[in-house]
């Protein structure tokens, strides 16, 4: 018997037992040093069930349990409606706005008062609000660095005029709306002074982040328009919190006579940031120029400044959010690092501590108290004087510097736009007592408003302008000749790949094609100042590939909610005669087939499920393609080349399988291949099919007689495994595609790479 095999499962069982022995004799023995008079016994009457239950009942309210329950409601809640406004084409903040109220007492308490007691009870609201307050001060944090303060320094004279008098006029009617209001509506012992800034400075706000976004998702980034309203969000964003921070510490005093030494030692702070720190963090960050990452000591650092910028602002009296901001603005302007650090923190600031926040303003928010009309027509007289004060304010002050009425009417619609800063706002003023529960439910409707009118109000002012579409989706106004080419890519290394298949289609065309490379990116991971940066490095290799190629390609660049709606859209509106795309991975991952096309990744694959719960694809969908990859097909009106690509180079030798009569339709592309490119086309008669069709012979008698010796057929069935391996590319149906899938062919493996083409 060899012991040697044995050896650890003897020193493991040897191990527990001696242990577990010495540990019952200690507690035998240290029973009989027990004061018994001193001991007290726990009786419990009850059975054991009884007793677990009411355990569990007391485990379920323990602070911290309930803590963990509110967040898993309030993100999956949050996501929820996010995802809904991201549908309709609405900023995802509307959703988490509207999520808040939902849980609020609003609706959930109003229909479930049971469920939302428990859910959140009084006494657990303190927790929310702190940890909401730490997502809030992360996120402005975030705010900070997106301005790009370069920008706002070289184009800063229209920018400014535009965002003052979007303040000033908001500002001046939000006083005047004041003072209609005050006495109905104003909380007892606040000073009118006090109350009439508050409201102005909910009039004057506009949310940059949100703005941004909208600015990307519809591709105005790169125009004098977009860039106008990025600087004029950025100048009003600065101003407002300036201004925010002076009327806080008005509040706070009581009058102005009585803030001025706060409002001096807020100048002091702001000076000592900027002279001092913003210089030391700058010597910090060149450090870390040119690397990828970002180490803990400097991360250690920028974090501390952040919290002692929050700090100094709320000790001086001019809230920790200021401070967060400030803080975020004096970081390094390096595009790099920025995008970096801003990784770091927004993934936690954005999707796991800012829902608190708007749950904690939604359980504010009692829209039941608004109970008659004439409430109503005072929420409405609100929104109405919020529309006009910043709608119009910017619009006329545009028109004003000669700015012409389409694009003056844009610039107001976009910084109508309020959201989550507007929240900020009036929790502040909730917070200090200067807004009431009535007011409080009026200005939040407000923000929703203002925040969700901003598409529609975009469109609207596109149709009375009857302006032309963007030029991603404007149709092509070359001679019907010309042979177009629409690739779309989603990282720079596929992009260079495309570009080779589609010059192998169409080299010797001249000036009788045209071909477009897209980049479609999901918007929320791009931030306002580095996009032009991220379009750069997404089109680099494409650009170079052209050069190296001589080859004249057309750049689309597109930032998008929706990428596969975007992406059909502007193919079937192009007038394109052929769209390529890469072949998705998320279906094959760690799959027998996935080895055999040759991608190594895990077996599960939580994109699919997600898709599915979602609504994207059927859990039991036994489709070849990827999700995305089945949404451009199914929605295309054009014919599409899917690539599976395995180090694909040229399509010098192609193999093309006909496996019945609706595949024919392969060898146009084919022919294609053999005018342009000189290819070696091989042809196999998989079901013998060609033989009996006088058509299609004719067609490859027709195609050897332009191009002798590049087009041979075949009629095996069998075919060896080096020739199949010496070819570049197999050009095939998506129907058959489904077949060699269905049978476990081993072509997959055996061929380089293989162009799917979908006839449409």
């Amino acid at each position: 018997m060899n012991l040697g095999k044995y050896r650890n499962i003897i020193f493991y069982t040897v191990t527990i037992a001696f242990f577990s022995c010495l540990m019952y004799f200690f507690i035998i023995e240290g029973q009989t040093l027990e004061v018994k008079e001193n001991i007290i016994v726990k009786t419990n009457n009850g059975s054991t069930w009884e007793n677990f239950l009411e355990s569990f009942k007391t485990n379920l309210h323990h602070p911290l349990a309930l803590l963990l329950a509110q967040i898993v409601t309030i993100i999956l809640v949050a996501r929820f409606f996010g995802w809904i406004c991201m549908k309709i084409k609405q900023p995802t903040v509307i959703g988490e706005m509207i999520a808040g109220i939902v849980l609020g007492p609003s609706l959930l308490g109003m229909y479930f008062p049971d469920f939302s007691g428990f859910l959140f009870p009084k006494e657990s609201l303190g927790n929310l609000q702190f940890l909401s307050q730490i997502g809030l001060i992360l996120f402005m944090y975030i705010v900070g660095m997106e301005l790009d303060l370069s920008v706002l320094r070289k184009k800063a004279h229209d920018a400014v005029v535009i965002s003052h008098a979007s303040i000033i006029i908001p500002f001046a009617l939000g006083i005047g709306l004041s003072y209609y209001i005050y006495q109905e509506f104003s909380p007892d012992g606040i000073q009118f002074t006090s109350f009439a800034l508050f409201i102005a400075i909910s009039m004057s706000i506009t949310a940059f982040p949100v703005l941004a976004r909208i600015v990307q998702e519809r591709n105005l980034q790169k125009t004098k328009l977009g860039t106008i309203v990025i600087t004029c969000a950025a100048a009003d964003d600065i101003t407002a919190w300036c201004i925010l921070a002076a009327v806080i510490a008005i509040v706070k005093a009581g009058s102005f006579a009585s803030s001025i030494y706060v409002i001096i030692m807020a100048i002091a702070y702001v000076f000592l940031m900027i002279k001092i720190v913003r210089p030391f963090l700058k010597r910090i960050g060149d450090l870390q120029a040119g690397k990828n990452t970002i180490n803990k000591p400097m991360v250690a650092i920028f974090f501390l400044t952040l919290i002692l910028s929050a700090y100094a602002t709320e000790v001086i009296g001019i809230h920790a959010l200021f401070g967060a901001f400030m803080a975020g603005a004096i970081m390094p302007e390096n595009a790099k690092f920025r995008t970096l650090f801003i990784d770091k923190v927004e993934d936690v600031a954005l999707v796991l501590l800012l829902p608190l926040f708007f749950v904690f303003t939604g359980l504010r928010t009692q829209i039941g108290l608004l109970n008659d009309g004439h409430l109503w027509m005072t929420a409405g007289f609100i929104i109405l004087t919020a529309v006009l004060g910043k709608f119009a304010g910017s619009a006329l002050a545009a028109k004003f510097l000669g700015i012409n009425w389409k694009d003056s009417l844009t610039i107001g619609a976009l910084m109508n736009t309020r959201g989550l800063m507007e929240l900020i706002v009036l929790n502040i003023g909730y917070d200090l007592g200067v807004l009431g529960p009535e007011i409080f439910a009026m200005l939040v409707i407000m923000a929703l408003f203002t925040t969700f009118m901003t598409g529609p109000a975009l469109d609207f002012i596109n149709y009375i302008f009857k302006s032309k579409k963007s030029d991603l989706e404007q149709p092509h106004e070359d001679n019907d000749s010309k042979y177009r080419v629409l690739l779309s890519f989603d990282n720079p290394e596929s992009g260079s790949t495309l570009l080779r298949l589609a010059h192998d289609f169409t080299n010797k065309m001249n000036g009788n094609k045209s071909i477009t490379a897209m980049n479609i990116a999901p918007v929320d991971e791009m931030h306002a100042y580095e996009i032009n940066e991220y379009e750069n490095e997404q089109f680099k290799n494409v650009i170079e590939t052209s050069h190296d190629l001589k080859l004249e390609v057309t750049t689309l660049f597109k930032a998008s909610t929706d990428i596969e709606n975007d992406l059909t859209s502007i193919s079937n509106k192009g007038n394109y005669d052929l769209l390529l795309i890469m072949l998705g991975k998320s279906m094959y991952e760690g799959s027998l087939l996935g080895r055999l096309l040759g991608f190594t990744t895990k077996i599960i694959n939580p994109e699919k499920l997600l898709n599915t719960v979602k609504g994207k694809s059927y859990i039991f969908n036994n489709s070849p393609f990827d999700d995305f990859t089945l949404q451009i097909l199914d929605k295309t009106h054009i014919p599409v080349g899917v690539l599976v690509e395995k180090e694909f180079k040229s399509a010098d030798k192609v193999f093309v399988p006909i496996f019945n009569l609706g595949d024919f339709y392969l060898l146009e592309y084919a022919k294609r291949l053999i005018n342009n490119n000189n290819s070696q086309i091989i042809i196999l008669d998989v079901a013998g099919q060609i033989r009996n069709n006088i058509e299609v012979k004719e067609l490859i008698r027709s195609i050897e007689q332009v191009a002798p010796n590049h087009i041979t057929l075949y009629n095996e069935k069998k075919i060896e495994k080096e020739f199949l391996q010496s070819q570049d590319l197999m050009l095939i149906s998506s129907k058959s595609w489904k077949g060699l899938i269905d049978t476990k062919s081993l072509w997959l493996s055996d061929i380089p790479s293989t162009l799917i083409i979908s006839n449409p």
